[in-house]
């Protein structure tokens, strides 16, 4: 009989096992791998499965790409096993070496001369023998019509075909764990097992992505040409011609190499599904889902985008997908994936009952761009239909889209040359909603360039890019480039379409933004006004876009300090949104974060903790730890922390905080500088003064610089140095910042707001400082009134104020003013312990 796995039919071990050694019991069955390493969890779990005590038949089903060592699993575990009378090893790769086994047993048992003899007779043999199936990889091949139909007896199939998994227990056998795979390569390499050769030995698995077939291949390489330490390099410039080529010695008898296994399983498939795999082979190798494609069948080809005959392509191989009827047909769509997934070219997992998403093994994703001879076409192709795909987004969920897309915008781009211009604004979409707002400007700022020189200035489509370019503009923190394009689209769009059109609102909504940016709230406030008024009229109460108005006045609300109407107007936005879009919808979780921040203002920190805790999680969840959004709750929830004294906490997630928004947005940017503006007041609080303070000097440097002397945040970081100075002792330094401080709030954001009576407070307790009492008393006096007036006697801060005031007494020789006040913040402080 022949030793070759591939030539082996059967093999036949005697059933008199008494007397027989183990090795004698084996010795006509191909042996494992001598190299064999690994895989202890599988080999455990068959071990338990076919010990059992059953009154069934046991079947074992190792299932998984090719190359991934299913054969060799199988042969470990008959080799090590002393539980099976006779052991029948059959080729199954088709029906022809199946019954030609078969017919094998049947003649070396002297039961007959057919595959329907020896099922007869393993049948009635009521022993614990093993059928051994072998690359059962044929999609079309039904394997249940060569079972024994008994309830003794022992089978083990390994597939390509994760469907075989139905006939019994199973295993997916995927990549193996690093160290296995390193012991492994350096076996196949006969590398000794030292620190520096397991050091390399890490970095050729990683980069195999511990495929053992490929290890093997590297091994037996490295083994002939002594390329232990270069072989990363070689592999580098020469992945497809390694993995390609089959090394003259071996350690086992598998013919083929990483590749040609492969290709044996692309030759089988339909056309359909192998331009399937080889599109998908230019998107990102994971997170592949029938949305992509779904959306993008229904793609409505717009007035300014790409011509009918520039997406022939894209739209021939999207109508195999759709009925009669022209609508998406998921049956079709899975008929085509189910092809692939049966020879385990793409793996299948279900995220719910609707939704599915593919990836692919990072080697079959390589290899699959191999077997084109003209991929040009293909980039065209795969590129257009994602630009498809995100035309048809719904803007509801945009968000949630565009950060499933992103990975795959990120690969078709790589090939830009062959992408259709006129989708430069949708990948522009999504990186803008993934925070990746430097990609979203240079394509946003090509997108108007060539509308501009085709279309002219006023069409509506020209518009719509300026809209979207100074949208990213804010994003970047540059609110008067943002603002020159939102007022001129805002006038075209009057001019137009008219005051009231829901395009003209949109530039309204959007300059109002920038105003509060730019720190004119009261400007954005009356934008803001019109707009919810307008959008309740045209679109409704409940529509995302009426939320979205109430929403962003809330925040100006809150900057006006105008607290309890932000409170009134941020529950109701959040209650409708968790009603209309959900709990975890990106727009809900907005609405918290600005509950938070009114919650603070308001001294309620711990209401504001829950909510900023419950948003990290969240959009750490769905936005991952460097997204933008999710940096600034960060930020936030180390605000609230310092509120409730927890400094600790705080200089760890601020120092966290500033280093992602440098890498993120750079040094400039407002967020960056706010994010240095509260590392300094942190330093403050731990009392680390000097280092405070040359934060803080940095801070007013460059907000000074970009955002002006006058800009409220700069305002904010004057007032924090002054503060900083205060503690050092350097009082007349204290009181020059304060001073401009005041004035400079007090024509910005008027005379009532909350930040300008900190300011004229802190004034005060550096008059006192310097000994000024009576100037101290008439500016803490006013701050005390207005305060009562504003924010209630039983506020923090008004609390903080009046005892300020009643130290200022007690040096004037006040001292029933002092008593009369302090007895007032004891019952406030009692009555709140008590609530």
């Amino acid at each position: 009989m022949k030793s070759k796995v591939q030539d082996i039919h059967t093999a036949i071990i005697p059933s008199d096992v008494s007397t027989v050694r183990v090795q004698d019991r084996i010795n006509n069955c191909p042996a494992p791998s001598r190299i064999f390493h690994g895989r202890q969890n599988i080999l455990d779990k068959m071990d338990r499965y076919f010990t059992q005590e059953s009154e069934k038949q046991h079947i074992y089903v190792l299932h998984g790409l090719g190359g991934a060592g299913k054969t060799q699993i199988a042969l470990k575990f008959i080799h090590r096993s002393s539980c099976f009378t006779n052991i029948f090893f059959l080729d199954a790769s088709t029906v022809e070496t199946i019954d030609t086994g078969l017919k094998n047993v049947a003649t070396l048992r002297n039961v007959g001369n057919s595959s329907d003899d020896a099922l007869k007779w393993l049948v009635g043999k009521h022993e614990e023998w093993l059928l051994f199936f072998d690359n059962a990889d044929d999609r079309r091949l039904n394997l249940n019509n060569f079972l024994p139909q008994c309830d003794h007896g022992n089978i083990i199939i390994t597939t390509r075909n994760p469907e075989l998994h139905i006939y019994g227990s199973n295993s997916q056998v995927s990549d193996m764990e690093e160290e296995d795979a390193i012991m492994l390569l350096l076996k196949s390499a006969a590398q000794e097992k030292l620190p520096g050769n397991e050091q390399n030995a890490a970095g050729i698995v990683k980069a195999l992505c511990y495929l053992p077939l490929a290890i093997v291949q590297a091994g037996a390489f490295i083994a002939k040409t002594g390329t232990f330490d270069s072989y990363l390099t070689l592999y580098a410039r020469n992945r497809d011609r390694l993995l390609r080529e089959k090394p003259a010695q071996t350690h086992d008898q598998y013919a083929w190499t990483v590749y040609t296994t492969w290709q044996m399983s692309f030759d089988q498939l339909s056309p359909s599904a192998a331009m399937f795999l080889q599109l998908c082979s230019f998107l990102h190798r994971e997170g592949i889902s029938e949305d992509i494609f779904s959306r993008a069948a229904c793609y409505g080809f717009p007035s300014f985008g790409p011509s009918d005959k520039e997406l022939e392509g894209p739209v021939k191989f999207l109508s195999q997908f759709l009925d009669r009827h022209g609508e998406w047909d998921t049956l079709s769509f899975l008929e085509i994936t189910s092809e692939i997934k049966a020879y385990s070219l793409i793996t299948v997992t279900n995220l719910d009952l609707e939704r599915r998403v593919f990836s692919i093994h990072p080697l079959v994703h390589n290899w699959s761009q191999t077997t084109l001879t003209s991929p040009e076409t293909y980039y065209g192709v795969i590129s257009s239909i994602v630009g498809m795909s995100i035309t048809q987004m719904q803007a509801t969920d945009a968000q949630l889209a565009s950060m499933q897309l992103l990975p795959h915008v990120d690969s078709v781009m790589q090939f830009k040359q062959y992408v259709v211009p006129e989708f430069d604004l949708q990948y522009a979409i999504v990186y803008y909603h993934a925070g990746r707002y430097e990609e979203a400007h240079k394509l946003e700022n090509r997108v108007l360039e060539t509308r501009r020189e085709v279309l002219g200035d006023d069409h509506l489509s020209t518009l719509d890019a300026m809209n979207n370019l100074a949208g990213t503009y804010n994003k970047l923190g540059q609110f008067h480039e943002a603002e020159a394009l939102e007022i001129m689209v805002l006038e075209k769009r009057k001019e137009i379409l008219g005051e009231d059109h829901l395009a003209t609102l949109d530039a309204m909504y959007n300059l109002a933004i920038t105003c509060s940016q730019l720190g004119q709230f009261q400007k954005a406030k009356e934008l803001e006004v019109v707009v919810v008024e307008k959008r309740r009229e045209i679109l409704g109460n409940l529509h995302p876009d009426t939320l979205a108005a109430q929403g962003n006045l809330g925040t100006t609300y809150r900057q006006l300090g105008e607290f309890r109407r932000a409170r009134e107007l941020d529950g109701l936005v959040i209650e409708r949104r968790k009603t209309i879009l959900g709990d975890d919808h990106p727009d809900t979780l907005h609405a918290m974060y600005n509950l938070a921040m009114t919650f603070r203002n308001l001294g309620q920190f711990q209401s504001a903790e829950e909510l900023e805790v419950a948003v990290v999680e969240k959009r750490r969840a769905i936005l991952g730890d460097d997204h933008l959004e999710t940096i600034l709750a960060v930020k936030n929830l180390a605000w609230t922390y310092r509120e409730l004294g927890q400094f600790q906490k705080v200089e760890g997630l601020e120092a966290l905080v500033l280093k992602n928004l440098r890498s993120v947005l750079g040094d400039d940017h407002p967020d960056t500088l706010s994010a240095l503006h509260n590392l300094g007041c942190t330093y403050y609080q731990l009392s680390k003064l000097e280092e405070a303070k040359e934060l803080q000097i940095e801070a007013i440097r460059n907000r000074t610089t970009i955002l002006g002397e006058e800009d409220p945040e700069t305002l904010d970081t004057m007032f924090n140095l002054a503060i900083t100075y205060q503690a050092l002792g350097q009082f007349q330094k204290a009181e020059e910042l304060e001073l401009v401080v005041v004035e400079k709030r007090k024509e910005v954001l008027g005379e009532e707001h909350p930040d300008t009576l900190s300011a004229m407070g802190n004034l005060g307790c550096t008059y006192y400082s310097l000994g000024l009492f009576d100037q101290a008393e008439q500016l803490l006096l006013e701050v005390v009134e207005k305060r009562i007036t504003h924010l209630g006697e039983d506020h923090p801060d008004t609390l903080r104020s009046i005892g300020n005031l009643a130290e200022t007494y007690r040096s004037l020789e006040r001292v029933t003013d002092a008593e009369a006040l302090e007895r007032l913040i004891d019952e406030q402080e009692t009555t709140g312990n008590t609530q």
